[in-house]
């Protein structure tokens, strides 16, 4: 058998072996809760039409939408694990510049209580993230010092609400953080 022979039928092992997995854990399920694009992939996997990446991103979804449940796994330990714990806020290059438009990305970052928030500064000169109240009043709550290029801060968001922030060194640059 040829390299690409041998992967194909170690490939269709493992589908066969998710699938029997999959029918012994969940005898209930029907092939109307399997989506068509899913089917279609399936397929053209054993037909060799498809890369085996496609074929495991649709095994993924199944698993991931609870088609599939994986002996022994609990719900609320795969829920908690799918949640980031990280959540990027990018300062791109021309934010320093009143005319520009290149805000916060994005402006408003919406995250689950417990997660880190990390500013990233991308922008060619220096940038601040310094807390604010509902009003724009300065508050200690997180002030990072003066990043470069390149540099990043970060903050834990633990408590749910909602957060604003701006730059000191540009204060036309506000951004909001919501905490659910």
């Amino acid at each position: 058998m040829t390299g690409k022979k041998l992967r194909l039928a170690a490939g269709l092992s493992a589908t066969v072996f998710v699938v029997v997995t999959a029918a012994l854990v969940l005898p209930a399920v029907s092939a109307q809760s399997v989506p068509d694009w899913v089917k279609t992939a399936a397929l053209w996997y054993g037909q060799d039409k498809t890369s085996e990446a496609e074929f495991l991103s649709a095994i993924k979804f199944l698993i991931e939408s609870g088609v599939i449940v994986l002996e022994g796994e609990d719900a609320a330990a795969r829920d908690s694990a799918e949640k980031p714990t990280t959540a990027n806020i990018i300062i791109p290059n021309g934010n320093a510049n009143v005319e520009h438009t290149g805000f916060y990305i994005p402006l408003n970052l919406e995250v689950e209580e417990g997660t880190t928030v990390v500013w990233v500064n991308e922008d060619a000169v220096q940038h601040t993230v310094q807390s604010l109240d509902e009003t724009g009043n300065i508050v200690g709550l997180f002030n990072s010092a003066p990043l470069q290029t390149g540099e990043r801060f970060s903050y834990d968001f633990n408590e749910d609400g909602v957060y604003h922030y701006y730059c000191s060194l540009h204060p036309w640059r506000v951004g909001q953080v919501t905490v659910r």
